[in-house]
């Protein structure tokens, strides 16, 4: 059984959502302001952290960076509907997703089951992943799912280290976005999705560029995305 923290202070849209999740076999602790939720959060090892942007107090976004600084909980971020920014915000701060509210439950359990899919690391699943995946200067472990770059372990959240996974596996080869949604997000790629930029945008920053100092992923325009490989 999942355990999640929901950091939101609407109380009526906290108590539908708390019972929707229960039904579903979460098990939940509530945060109605975000220095309750940043302490929780940094004291309880959830499986999972669901973050409103607006709180009182400390907003989501702080609470986010002050998380990432200690931790790389999964965290999807609630949104206000037509803002944007507050999504590019979040993903940039190191957010695994997010949703625009008012939020649909039944995809706000999907979107949790997909996060919480891909940080999963145990099981025969891991199992069966090679010791090691190594192009260059970069080194994935896919069992323990650690990231390293010239020799210096690299933090991602399981989202980054998907996305990279898959990119890694096809070096050479162009990713389209279409594919890259499907297996790294588990859902279909829609209109003005900026979730993917972003991923790419943060390993851009966090691996830096390939030892010749040519770009290391490639953006093919209309098209995807491409791990440059160096044979």
């Amino acid at each position: 059984m999942n355990h999640l923290l929901l950091a939101d202070d609407d109380a009526e849209l906290t108590a539908m959502l708390t019972e929707y999740l229960q039904a579903e076999g979460f098990t939940l602790e509530i945060a109605n302001d975000g220095d309750t939720a940043l302490q929780l959060a940094l004291a309880n090892n959830y499986d999972l952290i669901i973050l409103d942007v607006m709180m009182p107090e400390m907003n989501g976004f702080d609470v986010l960076r002050e998380l990432r600084a200690q931790s790389l909980t999964p965290v999807l971020m609630l949104t206000a509907r037509g803002e944007d920014i507050d999504s590019i915000i979040g993903l940039e701060l190191g957010a695994d997703d997010y949703l625009p509210k008012p939020c649909n439950p039944r995809v706000l359990v999907a979107r949790i089951r997909a996060i919480l899919r891909r940080a999963d690391h145990t099981g025969a699943a891991a199992a069966t992943q090679p010791e090691t995946v190594k192009l260059g200067d970069v080194e994935i472990h896919p069992g323990s799912r650690n990231v390293f770059c010239n020799g210096q372990s690299i933090k991602m959240t399981s989202t980054e280290y998907t996305v990279l996974a898959i990119l890694l596996n096809n070096a050479g080869n162009i990713v389209s976005k279409a594919e890259l949604s499907q297996h790294a997000l588990d859902r279909k790629l829609t209109p003005h999705d900026r979730s993917l930029d972003m991923h790419i945008s943060s390993l851009r920053k966090k691996l830096g560029p390939l030892p010749d100092g040519d770009e290391r992923i490639k953006t093919v325009r209309g098209v995807g995305y491409q791990y440059i490989r160096r044979d």
